[in-house]
């Protein structure tokens, strides 16, 4: 456990080592919440609902899901891929500790900072525009909404080793991952609640399981979901999660039979 706790130390010292990167991708969180945010602060200026979402919920979904997504898709796992390409893992493979879980710690790492600031940053922007916003007082759907989050967290751990881990095959993994980057802007729902698009191109999207990262944790969060729906929705989530699992432990297995530490 002391291992991890100091990887954890490390990561923080490693993510404040460049401070203006730093600060320009915590500039880079708040223009795109304030971009969204006044868009849906627009279309509501003559009407009391859109797409049976009042004023108060889309904007807490907005503001939310900027919360969500700093600590679902906060990660440092995207650097494995750089990791393979120059040789490097061979220093990893020779220590006795688990690199997955490493990973899951410098991952920790970057979840807890991200969220501190998302947090903060989202107090201010509420402080400042004092938005009519949901506040969700019952417990079942925050503990549930808790959960949503943790298999989204998870999930994600899994999609973005999956990429890095694209590395043993690929002499270059940014285009994948910069795809990647573009697709999930649309299909997490990050910019707009996945139901509002035409009833058979929401249904699909809804079936992948980006909805995990932000849309399914905030829509139990609001309670706009059946316990039926949630309950279905964990399970398809949980079952998502073993098999992404499955997929990254294969790569890893076959990766290492492929890997020669060249760039060493």
């Amino acid at each position: 456990m002391k291992t991890y706790i100091q990887i954890i130390r490390l990561t923080w010292e490693e993510m404040m080592e460049y401070r203006l990167n730093f600060i320009m991708w915590r500039v880079r969180f708040v223009m795109q919440r304030l971009v969204v945010y006044f868009l849906w602060w627009a279309l509501f200026a003559s009407r009391e609902t859109f797409f049976d979402y009042t004023q108060s919920t889309i904007l807490t979904y907005i503001l939310l899901s900027g919360i969500v997504a700093t600590f679902v898709t906060g990660t440092r796992v995207y650097g494995v891929g750089e990791l393979i390409t120059r040789g490097d893992l061979s220093n990893t493979l020779i220590k006795p500790i688990n690199f997955f879980s490493v990973y899951a710690a410098r991952d920790t790492a970057d979840k807890l900072l991200n969220l501190f600031l998302g947090i903060i940053e989202v107090a201010l922007l509420l402080s400042i525009l004092r938005p009519p916003v949901f506040v969700q007082t019952d417990v079942m759907p925050l503990v549930l909404a808790g959960m949503a989050v943790a298999i989204g967290t998870v999930m994600y751990y899994c999609y973005a080793m999956i990429h890095g881990l694209l590395a043993f095959w690929l002499p270059d993994v940014w285009a994948p991952r910069f795809l990647s980057f573009v697709i999930l802007e649309f299909l997490t729902g990050a910019l707009f609640p996945l139901d509002i698009l035409p009833e058979p191109l929401s249904t699909f999207i809804r079936l992948l399981p980006f909805q995990y990262f932000m849309y399914f944790p905030v829509k139990v969060y609001l309670g706009q979901l059946t316990v039926l729906q949630m309950a279905g929705g964990m399970a398809v989530g949980l079952v998502c999660v073993g098999i992404l699992w499955y997929v990254m432990a294969m790569m890893w297995r076959r990766g290492l039979r492929k890997y020669a530490g060249e760039g060493r």
